[in-house]
């Protein structure tokens, strides 16, 4: 798979390069993990996101299948406990399906405030060959 480097000082994803200057390759789950978790998930009718509930495209050919997480819906929130406590429900929720994948065997994400509206996302995937660890910053 192609590797994708989040890049937390303009919140995005890029394509990585590896020394060459040829695109970089991903054989672990930074790439499955950083889709997961920076696309937008369609929000749920009570999430209450009237008139932009997004979503990915493929969520309407496969509605069962959700892809994405709802961090998004953070965005303008106030740095809050509630608020820090959803963002790790939500990046929690769109990664279990590496579990159901079996492609891990557990998922855990723990988020803090790092600085004014800026949330620390770590996230710990237990895999049959071992443990992967990420961190990633996005500003609300």
């Amino acid at each position: 798979m192609i590797a994708l480097e989040w890049n937390s000082t303009v919140g995005a994803a890029d394509l990585a390069l590896n020394a060459t200057g040829a695109l970089a390759k991903d054989d672990a789950l930074q790439t499955a993990v950083v889709l997961s978790l920076f696309t937008d998930a369609r929000a749920r009718p009570d999430d209450g996101a009237e008139g932009d509930r997004r979503g990915w495209v493929g969520d309407a050919f496969a509605p069962e299948d959700r892809y994405g997480s709802r961090l998004w819906l953070l965005r303008r929130e106030k740095q809050t406990e509630e608020t820090r406590r959803r963002a790790e429900d939500y990046a929690n929720e769109a990664l279990a399906w590496l579990v159901d994948a079996a492609l891990a065997t557990d998922v855990s994400v723990t988020a803090e405030w790092v600085a004014r509206g800026v949330l620390g996302l770590a996230v710990r995937i237990a895999t049959p060959s071992g443990i992967e660890t990420s961190q990633f910053t996005m500003r609300l």
